[in-house]
């Protein structure tokens, strides 16, 4: 004869029930801080002014003068990125071995950290912190009074803030990975530089290069923004267009815009599947 069953009550309901209504409680007051109205988008008014504004947009520009100007605003962007994610990287990557504790000698040998280890370690987690904590577009800000208009400023900005961000993942990727070869490395005699690549490296490849490239198309978006404060590259170009209310030269830029993020995720996808 077949069991009855008995529908029992999840007792995992009322947690749930209890989170979603401390989150719905939190999030309330944020949006009355806000005056968040969605009604404002069904405004006749609001959407008569947004539709002739897109079509504005058709059809994008294509003039040789202005596509000239368009590649060359695209290198700039592309060249802003590049350089400064490389010179975070120059800054990060010492910075995450001194923050991490995977090459920590204290560690391989199971003993106490050492005080002089924690006393060089803490004040480069802080800096990190430091680092990460300004966004770019203040940085921009600021060089932009230093240095003048043009991409010099948005190398800096993105310098300084992705050396911290980069150095804060990339020490937590170390201690993520097994330690045990690098430890096995340094009880053996060798360095901490030959623990590190032939220790670390290995294991944490794969997520190191993912990361890394994940950050390069963040910078690609973060110049293009930093270009609205004088930073160039085609953040710029989208700024003049725009108070020049020339609807196709913005499509074209941002049809461009969205060829260099496709272009990135596509080398990031194929750098991942070499690695795996």
């Amino acid at each position: 004869m077949p069991v009855a069953i008995r529908h029992r009550q999840d007792p995992a309901a009322l947690p749930r029930l209890l989170a979603t209504a401390v989150i719905l409680l939190l999030l309330w007051p944020g949006l009355v801080l806000t005056e968040f109205n969605p009604g404002l988008l069904t405004d006749p008014r609001n959407l008569d002014t947004f539709s002739r504004f897109l079509g504005g947009f058709w059809p994008p520009e294509r003039s040789p003068d202005f596509l000239a100007l368009l590649g060359r605003a695209t290198i700039e962007t592309l060249a802003m990125a590049t350089a400064g994610l490389f010179l975070a990287l120059l800054l990060a990557v010492p910075l995450s071995l001194i923050a991490s504790r995977s090459l920590s000698v204290s560690a391989a040998l199971a003993e106490r950290p050492s005080r002089l280890g924690q006393l060089l370690r803490y004040p480069v987690r802080l800096l990190l912190i430091i680092l990460r904590s300004i966004p770019e577009i203040v940085w921009a800000l600021l060089f932009v009074r230093a240095v003048g208009l043009g991409p010099t400023a948005g190398v800096l900005a993105i310098a300084i803030t992705y050396s911290g961000m980069l150095g804060k993942v990339y020490a937590e990727i170390y201690e993520s990975v097994d330690r045990r070869p690098a430890q096995a490395l340094m009880q053996a005699g060798a360095s901490r530089l030959a623990a590190f690549f032939y220790g670390i490296v290995p294991g944490a490849a794969q997520e190191l290069t993912s990361y890394t490239l994940y950050r390069w198309e963040c910078a690609i978006r973060a110049s293009v923004i930093m270009g609205f404060v004088g930073a160039g590259g085609l953040g710029q170009m989208i700024d003049l267009s725009i108070r020049m209310f020339a609807g196709g030269e913005v499509a074209s830029i941002l049809l461009t815009f969205l060829l260099l993020v496709l272009l990135a995720d596509q080398l990031s996808t194929l750098l991942r599947r070499r690695l795996a």
